[in-house]
């Protein structure tokens, strides 16, 4: 450095105080000594971003070797999950107090089972890869007991939590929707008021199982669930204690119950009190067939573009037909009633001598399709032959797609028209069923071995699709505006997956090291500004 002549300009980093600060410098010499004159304080940048600056000034080229980025876990569907959970103030409705523990626990075991599914153990450990755990307030390594632990402490507030989530969505004169499901488990169960064989939808006819029954707004949102045995059946479940519970726990004076053709059976229907608790459901095959045979109506009345209406006592019916729901009916009686004249055929050509007659072994195929009303058996010792009801098969196909909703509404209280929509909006609590069964998080199987934890985890999988209704409905203009059919880009599942990929992680820059978020792309921060979320 020549004497009186100014230096390069410089910046000193200050590390001394809390918020380091640089000061941008130039030294000269001054009666023989370095002088330093000050230009200007830089504040409000990190220790990193000054060491940036300071290496610009110094002409010094940043190379990636300088970068160093590591510890990159997800952070994106995590924060949006935990950050809606409390901007719905669930974490309120679980516990007044939502800072204790356990409460930061279960809204982890909530997020965790939509963005991650798996087991309690797995999501134990899931901090490797993921910041859930961090989200909710909970550091350092997590013993899979404190899981347990706070999943006790959650199924004594169940019926807390569903009151409050009734009050938020259920309100005097609603629709209330009502169904029920089974869920096999895993392993051997003793003593269990809950694990049983009985009938099972999935086909899972080795395993035991569980009911699960689950209460909706009429918009599909989930409000409460409940468990039963194994084996009991449809029309039990729908209990006078079941319907009492809308008013002795969720304060309704007035609602209408909408349940499928299962839910309300004529046994049940006159116990209810119909002065506070209307009705909404289907007939039965059987009695919409009890109905021709009396000549109450005739299935000429049945229509593809029109509902035609009928009244009978207090009730009203609407007769239905769905062309597509025909087609489908006819299809499978046609592939069944294949499948069971092939092996008809077979064993009417067998030679060979079996312990069985012929005629056992064809009632066991008719008994395997369920085709023996439209087969009939000509079995006399050494003759054997089969003729296809053509009659019975006729009067069958005559009713492909046709169904009966009834209801104990006034016409004034709700239009035939209005009435049939109510009960197709069923559908939304099988949609229900089918995320929480296997879409998005894999109710099933149950490996918990107690009643209450099998409860619990049952009632954790509801929350976690309560928080995955709310999403899909602030998601909503960005999923109408997509495509149609195979031109369809964006399911959940594509937005879970696309928000997983905003990271957090560790980069460190000349020495120093510091938290960053992946920024998002243009197509991540629409979907966090629809959600309601910010980084």
């Amino acid at each position: 450095m020549s004497k009186n002549k100014p230096a390069p300009y410089h910046l000193e980093i200050q590390t001394h105080r809390k918020n380091p600060y640089g000061l941008l410098r130039n030294s000269y010499w001054e009666d023989g000594k370095v002088r330093h004159k000050t230009i200007s304080r830089i504040t409000g940048l990190s220790l990193e971003q000054l060491r940036a600056v300071q290496a610009a000034i110094q002409g010094k080229t940043v190379g990636k070797e300088s970068f160093k980025f590591t510890g990159n876990r997800e952070y994106g569907a995590s924060r949006a999950g935990v950050a809606i959970v409390k901007a719905l103030g669930l974490h309120f409705a679980i516990f007044s107090r939502p800072s204790e523990e356990w409460v930061r626990v279960c809204l982890a075991l909530i997020v965790g089972r939509l963005v991650y599914a798996g087991s309690k153990l797995s999501l134990s450990h899931c901090g490797a890869f993921s910041t859930l755990w961090e989200l909710c307030g909970i550091n350092g390594d997590i013993d899979v007991n404190i899981c347990y632990a706070a999943m006790d402490r959650l199924l004594a507030r169940q019926d807390a939590i569903q009151k409050s989530l009734a009050m938020q969505h259920l309100q005097n004169g609603t629709v209330v929707f009502y169904d029920i499901t089974n869920c096999y488990v895993e392993g051997e169960y003793e003593d269990s008021n809950l694990v049983d064989f009985g009938y099972n939808r999935d086909r899972k006819l080795e395993h035991e199982q569980v009911v699960i029954s689950l209460m909706c707004s009429k918009e599909g949102c989930p409000v409460a669930v409940d468990v039963f045995r194994g084996n009991i059946k449809d029309e039990t479940t729908v209990l006078l204690d079941k319907i009492k519970e809308l008013k002795t726990n969720y304060g309704l004076e007035k609602v209408i119950f909408v349940g499928d053709r299962g839910m309300v059976m004529q046994s049940n229907y006159g116990k209810i009190d119909h002065e506070t608790v209307k009705v909404i459901s289907a007939l039965t095959h059987v009695n919409l067939k009890e109905l021709c045979q009396k000549g109450a109506i005739h299935m000429e009345q049945f229509d593809e573009k029109n509902i035609v209406e009928f009244f009978d006592g207090n009730l009203r019916y609407g007769l239905c037909k769905n062309p597509d729901m025909a087609a489908k009916e006819s299809a499978t009686r046609t592939a069944l009633l294949k499948k069971t004249t092939d092996e008809l055929d077979k064993i009417a050509a067998s030679t060979k001598e079996c312990k069985q007659s012929k005629g056992v072994r064809a009632a066991k195929v008719m008994g395997k399709y369920n085709m023996g009303k439209f087969i009939i058996i000509h079995d006399e010792k050494e003759y054997f032959a089969y003729s296809l009801n053509e009659t019975k098969i006729q009067q069958e196909a005559s009713m492909d797609g046709c169904y009966i909703i009834y209801t104990d509404l006034a016409a004034d209280d709700l239009s035939v028209i209005e009435t049939v929509k109510s009960y197709k909006s069923l559908l939304n609590i099988e949609q229900a069923f089918r995320n929480m069964k296997t879409v998005r998080l894999e109710i099933r199987p149950i490996f918990h071995k107690t009643d209450d934890r099998i409860r619990c985890h049952v009632f954790i999988c509801m929350l976690a699709y309560y928080l995955m209704w709310h999403m899909k409905q602030r998601l909503r203009p960005f999923m109408d505006a997509d495509g149609v059919g195979a031109h369809r880009k964006y399911t959940f599942d594509y937005i879970m997956q696309c928000l997983k990929n905003i990271m957090k992680g560790t980069v460190d820059f000349c020495g120093t090291t510091s938290n960053v978020v992946t920024p998002p792309s243009e197509e991540q921060s629409r979907i966090l500004q629809l959600l309601g979320v910010k980084l």
